[in-house]
């Protein structure tokens, strides 16, 4: 792989060479190795266009490295350069070919006295050498100077010429070992024949600047890699766990089975779990199985899956056999494998006359269900009627089954011969095996068959086993409509009332009609749509006459890929483009004419991919992601989310299965753009997943969900009696910023459920999180920062424009999960992404008016206190708040220093009793426990209304409607006001240590300066000038919002 640093031009660089002007070329380092550009003489807006192309070792990993860019200028006649800015671009940011885009970037200081001004223009991406044609060398400083007139404007990057390329050299090993050079990725030099060569004349002074640069930028180089190794370091020292092995015959059980009826109130809170995490192997020298000593040598810890507890499995892998005997009376062999231990049994597909078979598949036998010593495989004929032919088998002893811990290497299998039924003699064939002993962690446990789900057959098979999903990468397409030429109407007669309706996919959008009858319409509206990679559908525009408020004729249509759309990064504007309309005859006389093409009209449109968005495909209430969709403008992750999904207690019966009932439990976790789906534990209550899975998290501030379902499509019902939807269970609620940084919380979450007779406790959910922090500063420098990207602050959507996009973005994530295999079926999907949150419902309304009541009792008793005062009730209090106003009306100074104390007193006190768990449902919280039935009935009543009297129904539509974003508009005032709270309850532990050390320094601070030198300040500081202010909002404001506030908490 090649790395290309397209280097395509500069605006608005500091003058350095005295006469106010500069002469620039850039230099790029990127692990080691240097290039440059050519220098363009006197022009502080420079155009390069030259591409300057890189070794990338797609081996090594390089999620910490960066790019360094640095714009310097030449010094005449006297050799040297001076320092004109940098850029530093994370290679985590980097695309491949075709993903590309132009992308602008601000010059940034080397040191604290640099004057630096301008920004520079790139490309960078990956791409293989054989989409490089010909890369010329790079250019020597002898070369000639080609110098840009200063007086030509800046062009676009689609108007300059063809890129320069410059290709440099990976830095060569000291030695090379062939066989590393064989287990990485092999990387193939191709070569052009119209390389250029280099000039071998060089100046002097040239040799000099050049030597001067390289010993610079080998200093820096090496400080970013000592950087870099900290970073990583930093990274990899997480505290490690280490629980003593448990006593023999203790199953691992968190909590007594909970009793799913009569519950009570504390059966809604949530309880501390002691599971055994991160238990050690057992070590001893030969025992038996099921024993002390599986392995020989000294301890083995796992590192990988210290979250969840140990589950052990006896692993059976079956390859393949050779040499097996013919039917005695069919004269051919149908082979399959049955591996037996016990009352289980695993088949493998058979193959039709076949003599040496493949089948490679793993079996999986839970070690706390293994009821014999023997393992049995058996090798077996098929024959369609009567009983299968027995052709062999291989007997292992447990006692002498191997155990293996990864990361070792797998197991080899080995060749077996096969002996009789009653055992002894030989029979002619072999078997190729693998046994041993692991754990969950082992690589064959995901896609192993496992013994409790022997029954489920068919599409089944694949819907039980674990699963990792990605979200498709969604964009915002803007198709902004300006205006029409040459619309001719159908009836010559009339002029026509033109609108434009366009249409990607399932959705559909249309402009305002044309106010003025016209055949030359303007519009320039804008339609936003959302669409995901890979684009499958068009972008489909159609001009269209109101003849009839119920009938359109259309007039002209276009269909346009959206792969030809440019991709925008930032709020600069697009080329805007005229496109032909289509218009095919269909007259009575024109029969012959049908496929001919007529361009009678065009219009005129601006269509761009909007790449500095997030498009929201969940409530902003939980969101989990907020990074842009464009890869270049992702932040380096602030730390990782680990969480471990151990079990489930109490679950209740979700369907009837030969008479009773069962429940077939999976759990869904969705957090930013990874999905992750358990294995489906059959016919159990108390289902043991114990699965761990890795996050990285890029902001703190957002909200992980899990969900538990009833596995429903396990091919294993009857027709007509089997459920099409998989049942919610439950589900829970995680704020990232509630839990404290390198520490684990292991407890056991209430699945709650609100049906239309009332809440409902399902069970209990097992989890531990653990969330590692990777740098305070930068997690300092994310709490001050926008919650959304930029571009949702500079070019705002309405919030009608919001929910739409929001739907439309969820069904796609639908549609796209539910093409997977297993699907995520739409039903789990919209669960999991809250797409009914905005309905109406009269409980939620009451659980937001009573939130801000809460808050207003607050300052309702502080009146009732300051009336007493007033009242003398207490003549103490009275005389020491006299005494306290007359101190501050002398001394003014002291009020603001005294406030900020003694809310840093306040926060310390309350120290004491912060949350020591993080937050969960709360019924009495979401008014769910005393909610009137009619009220339930109303909830679930179907959107539009299924009551039988027309007129009812349409009123009460309406005001389902209206009380809808009443209710949003109380919960958003209810959060703001809960956010206050947050500042001093340590909900949020880093946010509140923020706000502590902030009040205490400024105490200190204006403790120290004068009272109306500091009010002055502030004065100027809230009326200056709007040159002053930013789009964005500011830091206090940031902070604010990123507080958490009990919507988490809310079912």
């Amino acid at each position: 792989m090649k790395l290309v640093v397209e280097v395509v031009d500069a605006h608005d660089l500091m003058p350095k060479d005295g006469q106010g002007s500069a002469s620039p070329f850039v230099q790029v380092d990127f692990g080691n190795q240097l290039s440059r550009t050519r220098t363009v003489h006197k022009n502080l807006n420079p155009i390069w266009n030259q591409k300057l192309v890189f070794h990338f070792d797609k081996a090594t990993s390089h999620h910490h490295q960066s790019i360094d860019i640095s714009v310097y200028n030449e010094r005449r006649p006297v050799s040297g350069r001076n320092f004109l800015g940098r850029v530093r671009i994370p290679c985590s940011n980097i695309v491949k070919k075709g993903e590309e885009v132009y992308q602008t970037f601000q010059l940034e200081k080397k040191w604290f006295s640099s004057f630096v001004k301008g920004e520079i223009g790139l490309k960078v991406y990956l791409s293989t050498e054989s989409d490089l044609n010909s890369p010329p060398p790079l250019p020597p400083p002898s070369q000639p100077p080609q110098s840009t007139p200063s007086n030509i404007p800046n062009s676009s990057p689609s108007e300059a010429t063809k890129p320069e390329v410059s290709v440099v050299s990976p830095p060569k090993a000291v030695s090379e070992d062939p066989e590393t050079e064989i287990s990485t990725v092999s990387v193939i030099e191709t070569s052009s024949s119209n390389i250029s060569r280099r000039s071998a004349t060089v100046a002097e002074e040239e040799k000099e600047a050049v030597a001067e640069e390289e010993k610079e930028t080998i200093k820096e180089t090496l400080q970013a890699e000592t950087n870099q190794e900290a970073f990583k370091n930093q990274a990899q020292q997480q505290p490690a766990l280490f629980v003593g092995k448990r006593p023999e015959g203790v199953l691992l059980t968190m909590h007594q089975h909970v009793n799913p009826q009569g519950h009570q109130q504390n059966d809604y809170e949530l309880k501390e779990a002691n599971p055994q995490l991160g238990e050690r192997w057992p070590t001893g020298g030969g025992g038996g199985y099921g024993g002390s000593g599986w392995m020989s040598g000294g301890e083995r810890f796992t590192t990988t899956y210290d979250l969840v507890e140990q589950m052990f499995y006896l692993y059976v892998r079956v390859v393949k056999a050779k040499d097996l005997p013919l039917g005695p009376i069919t004269g051919s062999c149908d082979p399959y494998a049955e591996v037996k231990l016990g009352n289980y049994k695993g088949r493998t597909k058979h193959f039709e006359k076949k003599m040496n078979p493949e089948w490679n598949q793993v079996f999986a036998f839970s070690k706390d269900r293994v009821q014999s010593s023997v393992l049995e495989v058996f090798v077996k004929d098929r024959e369609m009627v009567g009983r299968d032919d027995y052709i062999g088998k291989v007997v292992f002893d447990l006692n002498e089954v191997p155990t293996r811990v990864p990361p070792d290497s797998p197991l080899a299998p080995q060749w077996y011969r096969l002996e009789e039924r009653r055992g002894g003699a030989k029979v002619k064939g072999e078997i190729m095996l693998a046994v041993w002993m692991g754990t969950q962690a082992d690589e064959a446990f995901p896609d192993s068959w496992h013994a409790d789900a022997a029954f489920v057959q068919g599409e089944g098979v694949s819907s039980v086993r674990s699963k990792v999903y990605v979200s498709p990468k969604l964009w915002y397409l803007r198709v902004n409509v300006i205006e029409a030429q040459d619309v001719v109407p159908n009836d010559k007669s009339r002029m026509p009332e033109v609108f434009v309706k366009a249409q990607v996919g399932n959705q559909v959008l249309k402009t305002k009609t044309c106010p003025t009858p016209t055949m030359n319409p303007l519009w320039n509206e804008d339609l936003v749509f959302v669409a995901a990679e890979p684009f499958e559908e068009q972008l489909v525009l159609t001009v269209e006459d109101r003849v009839h408020p119920s009938r359109d004729d259309v007039l002209g249509k276009i269909s346009l890929p959206l792969n030809n759309f440019e991709k925008r990064l930032d709020h600069r504007p697009v080329h805007s483009t005229w496109f032909n309309l289509e218009k095919f005859g269909f007259g009575v006389m024109e029969a012959d004419r049908r496929k001919e093409h007529k361009f009678s009209s065009r219009i005129h449109v601006r269509v761009c991919l909007e790449g500095g968005y997030h498009v929201l495909d969940e409530s902003t209430l939980y969101i989990s992601d907020q990074r842009p969709t464009a890869r270049q403008l992702w932040k380096q992750p602030v730390g990782i989310l680990e969480v471990g999904i151990l079990g489930a207690q109490g679950l209740l019966p979700m369907k009837m299965k030969d008479g009773r009932g069962s429940t077939d439990a999976y759990v869904i976790a969705k957090y930013g753009q990874k999905w992750v789906r358990t294995r489906t534990i059959l016919d159990a209550f108390g289902p043991k997943w114990n699965e761990q899975y890795t996050w990285e998290v890029y902001d703190p501030c957002t909200v992980i969900t899990l969900g538990v379902f009833d596995n429903c499509h396990l091919g294993i019902q009857k027709p007509g009696t089997g459920a099409t939807r998989d049942s919610r269970i439950g589900k829970v609620r995680i704020r990232l910023s509630t839990l404290e940084g390198h520490k684990r919380y292991t407890h056991s979450y209430p699945l709650l459920v609100l049906h239309p007779s009332g809440v409902k406790k399902m069970g209990e959910l097992q989890l531990a999180i653990r969330f590692t922090s990777l740098s305070l500063a930068h997690m300092i420098y994310i709490y001050g920062h926008p919650l959304l990207p930029k571009m949702h602050y500079l070019h705002p959507f309405t919030v009608n424009q919001v929910d739409n996009l929001r739907y439309q973005a969820m069904n796609i994530v639908a549609v796209r999960l539910g093409r997977a295999e297993p699907p995520l079926r739409k039903e789990v999907v919209e669960y999991m992404l809250d797409v009914d949150s905005h309905m109406w419902s009269m409980r939620r309304s009451k659980a937001n008016f009573f939130r801000i009541m809460s808050l207003i009792s607050g300052g309702i008793s502080m009146s009732r206190w300051l009336g007493d005062v007033c009242n003398w009730k207490n003549p103490i209090t009275s005389v020491l708040v006299h005494i306290l106003f007359l101190i501050l009306i002398w001394y003014p100074e002291l009020i603001l220093p005294t406030v900020f104390l003694y809310l840093f007193l306040i926060g310390l006190w309350n120290y004491r009793s912060r949350p020591r768990h993080p937050p969960h449902m709360d019924t009495k919280l979401s008014w769910a426990e005393a909610v009137h039935p009619d009220e339930l009935d109303e909830e679930f009543d179907t959107f539009p209304s299924s009551k039988p009297n027309d007129a009812v129904r349409m009123r009460y539509d309406r005001l389902r409607s209206v009380a809808g974003r009443i209710q949003s508009v109380v919960g958003d005032l209810a959060t703001q006001g809960e956010r206050f709270e947050s500042l001093l309850s340590w909900r949020d532990p880093r946010a509140t240590s923020l706000f502590v050390v902030f009040c205490f320094c400024a105490a200190v601070v204006l403790y120290v300066t004068p009272f109306k030198v500091a009010a002055l300040v502030a004065g100027l500081y809230m009326l200056r000038h709007p040159k002053f202010r930013s789009k964005l909002p500011s830091v206090p404001s940031n902070f604010f919002k990123r507080l958490p506030a009990r919507t988490d908490s809310l079912l």
